[in-house]
């Protein structure tokens, strides 16, 4: 497991990534290479990070969806771009990296909110994550309704 310096270094880059993505309309497979040729990084922050775009690339639909029924008196339009993948990763990370505590996804998104999201941001995002921890428990832990993604 990467030592949490890593990983928080690795959301950082995802997060830049999946944010450009929304600009290019490039397909994200091909737009890695650039990206990695444009911000280097060490190679265990490399394989988290690509981990985590290839999760939420392939599964956006569902993880957009999950996040639109969380979200209370906002549309899914209203929300900005970083903060739209802040929580795209940070629910990536709640419903599919076993290895990372619901807890620590959450509060790692509302940190790198702090650096890169508007002023409200951290306290949207601790939101509709809290809303969202909340819908994904069950007596066994987190539910795997958005099951198959990146599988």
């Amino acid at each position: 497991m990467p030592a949490p310096r890593v990983r928080r270094r690795a959301r950082e880059r995802a997060l830049q990534f999946l944010f450009g993505l929304e600009f290019t309309g490039a397909p994200w497979h091909e737009a890695l290479d650039g990206f990695w040729r444009m911000r280097p990084s060490r190679p265990s922050v490399k394989r988290y990070a690509q981990r985590l775009i290839r999760g939420v690339c392939e599964g956006r639909d569902a993880l957009d969806a999950e996040v639109a029924g969380a979200l209370e008196r906002w549309s899914p339009g209203r929300v900005g771009r970083v903060e739209r993948n802040i929580l795209r990763v940070a629910l990536y990370e709640m419903r599919h990296q076993e290895d990372v505590p619901v807890n620590v996804a959450i509060n790692e998104a509302i940190e790198i909110a702090k650096v890169y999201g508007a002023d409200e941001a951290p306290r949207f995002v601790n939101g509709v994550l809290d809303r969202l921890k909340t819908s994904g428990q069950n007596a066994d832990g987190p539910e795997t309704a958005a099951e198959g993604l990146g599988d």
